[in-house]
């Protein structure tokens, strides 16, 4: 009896700390979030780092999350977002062969012309076409969307992003050791996976949702976009809003830098040229004023 009431006791104690810690949490991200409307500083919360194959200077796509993050983008994103700048025939890279993109690419009609009668006209894509826009001009999109026109997301992964500070933004710009550049991806991934319920105290307007990684305000427009098991994978991923986050902002990120391993590569060999050039001027001139005074 005595063990019982002793566990019982426990499992109470963990359940008051645990909502006492989650009390306290939401406490601090009301007024953190109070902190940065009052100052214009955004995003509340700063994305945190994780963990990417194309990471560092010998980083490589994984060819099997670009293919997952493509069916993101085509199931979910391309609803709102257009990625006019990225055309079909680039797919080949993400490893598929050329047959498969004319099919991926014949799925979507693009406007051409103008025909003989000078009218323009519809047609099936072809790999060299770029991805459509979901509508017909910015207006359109802006007038479907509650006034905020969606974002193309061609160079998405590149253009945001959040200031990491003084003395960080130092040691990422430091090969090796630094060179950090997935800010990008880290802030899509965050964005996806952040939204939630406004703390209490804090009201956000009308046909808005919080998220405290968005990097212009407390909340935005844009409703959370994707949730558990809505996109099929065939590879046995898992499919929940996490992976499917992680595998879109990493599709984004090739989108944005296609050549990021090309430039990698060359990027390495010049620092083995640099180096090698610099021992040799270095021992040059050993050998050439060994026998000189000075």
């Amino acid at each position: 009896m005595k063990k019982l009431v002793t566990s019982i006791a426990l499992f109470a104690a963990i359940g008051c700390s645990a909502a006492a810690f989650a009390a306290e949490e939401s406490h601090d991200l009301a007024a953190q979030t109070e902190h940065a409307i009052a100052g214009g500083h955004f995003p509340v919360i700063k994305p945190e780092e994780q963990s990417w194959s194309f990471a560092g200077p010998f980083g490589k796509y994984d060819k099997g999350q670009l293919q997952r993050g493509l069916k993101v983008y085509k199931e979910v994103c391309s609803a709102c977002h257009s990625m006019s700048l990225v055309s079909f025939r680039t797919l080949e890279d993400l490893g598929y062969s050329d047959e498969q993109v004319k099919a991926f690419a014949a799925e979507y009609e693009v406007q051409d012309g103008p025909n003989a009668d000078g009218e323009m006209y519809n047609r099936k894509a072809v790999p060299s076409d770029h991805f459509p826009s979901p509508f017909p001009n910015h207006e359109a999109a802006a007038a479907a969307n509650g006034g905020a026109a969606p974002p193309d997301m061609s160079l998405l992964a590149k253009a945001r992003g959040v200031e990491r500070g003084f003395p960080q933004f130092l040691i990422d710009m430091i090969p090796i050791v630094g060179g950090y550049q997935e800010g990008g991806p880290d802030y899509i991934h965050a964005l996806l996976t952040g939204y939630q319920d406004p703390p209490a105290g804090v009201e956000v307007s009308e046909g808005t949702h919080f998220n405290p990684y968005f990097v212009s305000a407390a909340a935005l427009k844009m409703a959370p976009p994707i949730s558990a098991d809505q996109v099929t994978y065939d590879d046995g991923a898992p499919q929940t809003v996490d992976q499917y986050s992680k595998d879109v902002a990493a599709f984004l990120m090739w989108a944005a830098e296609p050549h990021l391993e090309e430039r990698k590569r060359t990027g390495f060999m010049v620092m083995v040229f640099l180096f090698i050039f610099t021992a040799l001027i270095y021992l040059t001139k050993k050998s050439v004023y060994a026998n000189k005074e000075h």
